[in-house]
């Protein structure tokens, strides 16, 4: 496999263009293709059958534009599907889940917080992670209406910051001293979360984390792009590219596609 071929992204969506952010910045001259499926948005509320078929969908779609490493960028499709794919193709997969470890093993009040979709709460692998952590309390809040309020370029609306208090106050009552963003259209939501927070609370998301094994797998396969040149993107939406070129501050190009 050519060492130039892309690292395909996926998601539900605008919101794993958070991770994509990260891949660029640590790996920026690898070329990327980033598929974002906002036409079947949000997969936090499909069964884990609905969300295995459009991982497989959107992995072969990247596989035909020959994508040496597929990045899952999509806290519920890889809580629900990475394991089928991984015994469906050979090439390597790179999940993303809940940083529930890291805000574990700090924690001082040993209570965090989670905002995620259900599909992520309530799949096997969220429960197996949570499981490692017994004398940690974890207060799990679904981030109901949050994906299609951002997909809708509604980040800054009302009903967007009365949903974020409804959310986190329980949150910052139970003392919690971290709070895991359990989806990656959530670290669009930053800026109102930390508005509402006390100062003490950390807030901490996937991203970093996911571009690091990233970087580590590609390394490992001998198939980083040593090239100096800087790597090109390509952004694929089914739905309307306004919110995602407004998102990329229309320095990308954006295809809308059918698929």
């Amino acid at each position: 496999m050519a060492n130039n071929n892309p690292i395909g992204l996926f998601d539900s969506g605008i919101g794993g263009t958070s991770i994509w952010r990260e891949i660029n910045e640590l790996l920026p001259n690898e070329n990327t293709i980033y598929l974002a499926d906002s036409k079947n948005a949000p997969y936090g509320q499909k069964s884990k059958e609905e969300i295995i078929a459009l991982s497989i969908k959107n992995t072969e779609f990247l596989l035909e534009q020959n994508c040496k490493i597929i990045v899952v960028a999509c806290n519920t499709a890889t809580t629900n599907a990475i394991k089928e794919l991984r015994a469906k193709y050979k090439v390597p997969f790179i999940g993303i889940e809940p940083a529930i470890k890291p805000a574990a093993l700090n924690s001082k009040t040993h209570t965090i917080g989670i905002l995620a979709t259900k599909g992520t709460l309530n799949s096997e692998l969220f429960h197996e992670t949570s499981r490692k952590f017994q004398d940690i309390k974890i207060i799990e809040q679904i981030g109901y209406n949050l994906v299609p309020l951002i997909e809708n370029g509604e980040i800054n609306s009302a009903e967007m910051n009365s949903l974020l208090h409804q959310y986190l106050k329980p949150m910052v009552e139970a003392n919690i001293d971290y709070l895991v963003l359990g989806c990656s259209h959530y670290p669009y939501l930053i800026p109102q979360i930390k508005k509402i927070l006390p100062k003490r609370i950390k807030i901490i998301d996937s991203g970093e984390a996911v571009a690091r094994q990233t970087k580590k797998v590609l390394e490992e396969n001998n198939t980083l792009n040593l090239s100096n040149k800087k790597g090109e993107t390509i952004f694929y939406t089914n739905s309307d590219s306004k919110v995602l070129k407004t998102i990329l501050n229309g320095n990308f190009e954006v295809i809308e596609k059918d698929f």
